[in-house]
């Protein structure tokens, strides 16, 4: 007789977004819980919640919804990441900023842009989501999208130029188009 496994994961979140995570009677919680086969405890006055269930890698989607979910994804773009090909990635702008409140301010601006413009040119250009909340940027994406969202924060906050940056993603956003059809391709001239 095999014996199956409880796992059990705990994680922080803001408590400005428990709510968002529990939804109008209980409905996101409940259907985070049903999509990754885990059963999600929550203690809305720290902001705990405890994570717990017996498949490992529904507990790992879980962990990663709740995590995006409190870095302000909206709920429905965070469960994009329980498509196997997705991932959620967080860069911390105080590792750019230092203990700085008003370098912290103007990397955040850098990011965001004038009406958020910076931000929707960069998800565009990506085909990600991006949310700016705190001292973090996160990114939701195919691993090889979120990496290039990544990559071009990351020069933002290290201060390059913004038409530098958005002239490197198209450049590698057409590089990763085209490596897309060249399996078909090989595979034709192959059998020409």
């Amino acid at each position: 007789m095999v014996e199956e496994t409880e796992y059990s994961y705990d994680i922080k979140i803001p408590k400005d977004r428990i709510a968002v995570l529990i939804g109008t009677k209980g409905k996101i919680k409940k259907e985070i819980e049903k999509e990754t086969h885990s059963k999600i405890r929550v203690d809305s006055k720290d902001g705990d919640i405890t994570i717990m269930g017996e498949d490992s890698i529904g507990i790992f989607s879980a962990r990663e919804i709740i995590k995006a979910i409190g870095r302000g994804f909206n709920p429905d773009v965070a469960s994009l990441l329980l498509k196997q090909d997705y991932c959620f990635e967080a860069l911390n702008i105080g590792d750019y900023a230092g203990k700085s409140k008003k370098k912290m301010l103007r990397l955040r601006g850098r990011v965001i842009g004038e009406g958020g413009k910076t931000r929707r040119t960069i998800e565009t250009l990506t085909e990600t989501n991006m949310s700016v909340y705190g001292k973090t940027v996160s990114i939701i994406g195919t691993h090889a999208n979120a990496a290039l969202a990544r990559k071009a924060i990351e020069g933002l906050l290290a201060g390059a130029n913004h038409a530098a940056v958005y002239r490197s993603l198209e450049k590698k956003r057409k590089e990763l188009k085209m490596r897309a059809f060249e399996p078909a391709e090989s595979k034709e001239d192959k059998h020409g």
